[in-house]
């Protein structure tokens, strides 16, 4: 089934070829021939032309001429003139008698002819510039999806390299608990265990409430804190206007994991990581904080995974690398993520 476009194409040049026909009928009857005569010389030649139009259009439809090939294609716009001013110089005399009509027509086959080679060439321009359109839209389209296909596959590989190494972790701190504090283990199984299942519900693309978010982080505090109990702290602080702000899902849980390895792993004191969020116009603003000792760890360099991860996600996501920004000033360590509110 065609298109509605080329419908519309279509139809535009059936009604240019009836145009056309009323027009050299109206010629002709002005050099003082009958209407029938008229009629029949329009109509013949429209129809001569309407084929070789319909000819050259439905061939540029596949073939599109590359560069330096357009001389091929004026030498057939050339061919489908002579065989439309052939096809009139033997059709027409067959069908219009009279000595007065033949010489009319054997000195206009001149003008027949450059008229067909301007029509069939107008039309062979249209087709040309329309179904190269066409193809470039399609080739735009699959590039997009092409695109849109590596991009959901690196976002999935970005997810599964970040949840094996939180896995191990909270596996080794269970089978650490368990000797010594089985409740507390088996505590760290159910929120583990919730944890994990909210994870696989979530979409890597999916755009969530920040609300949504921060119960779902603080299933993953819950983990930590059992780990290492009172010296983890957590102030979470966010203004009402945020609360149903979008953020992309799991955003922020890497972001936490590398406060916490850089500011407990290294350290004996207990340590508060702190985490805020704003509305800054129209962007959703959340910084994230935390203590480390400038002796044992080096938060310059160490962004690991984690931060990387973030930064590449958000940039596969709004296509934008100044959504992310650290800072290390007094023995605390900043990240600031700005997530766009489209």
């Amino acid at each position: 089934m065609a298109s509605p476009t080329a419908t519309r194409l279509y139809t535009a040049f059936l009604l240019g070829d009836l145009a056309w026909a009323a027009l050299q009928t109206y010629v002709v009857h002005s050099f003082g021939f009958f209407w029938y005569i008229a009629a029949i010389d329009g109509l013949v030649c429209a129809i001569l032309m309407g084929c070789a139009c319909w000819l050259i259009n439905n061939n540029l439809r596949y073939y599109q001429p590359g560069k330096g090939s357009y001389m091929n294609i004026l030498i057939w716009v050339a061919a489908l003139a002579g065989i439309c001013t052939l096809g009139s110089r033997w059709i027409l005399p067959l069908l219009c008698n009279g000595d007065a009509y033949r010489n009319f027509l054997l000195n206009s086959l001149t003008i027949r002819f450059f008229t067909s080679f301007l029509a069939v060439g107008w039309v062979g321009m249209i087709s040309i510039i329309y179904y190269s359109q066409i193809d470039q839209k399609e080739n735009d389209k699959r590039k997009a999806e092409a695109e849109k296909l590596a991009r959901d596959a690196e976002l999935y590989n970005l997810r599964q390299q970040l949840q094996p190494h939180f896995l191990f972790n909270s596996l080794n701190s269970i089978n650490a608990l368990i000797g010594f504090k089985p409740d507390e283990a088996r505590r760290m199984i159910h929120q583990l265990s919730d944890f994990l299942r909210g994870t696989l519900k979530k979409d890597d693309q999916l755009q969530v409430p920040l609300t949504d978010e921060l119960q779902h982080l603080n299933l993953y505090l819950d983990i930590e804190k059992v780990r290492f109990g009172h010296r983890l702290q957590t102030e979470i602080s966010c203004d009402e206007q945020c609360g149903q702000a979008l953020l992309p899902s799991m955003l922020l849980q890497p972001i936490v994991e590398n406060a916490i390895k850089f500011g407990l792993y290294d350290t004996t004191g207990d340590v508060i990581v702190s985490i805020r969020a704003e509305m800054d116009n129209s962007y959703l603003v959340i910084m994230v904080q935390n203590p480390y000792d400038p002796q044992t760890s080096r938060p310059k360099k160490g962004t690991g995974f984690g931060l990387r991860g973030v930064q590449r996600r958000l940039y596969l996501l709004f296509a934008r690398n100044d959504l992310m920004e650290t800072h290390a000033n007094d023995n605390i360590f900043t990240t600031i993520i700005k997530v766009p509110q489209l």
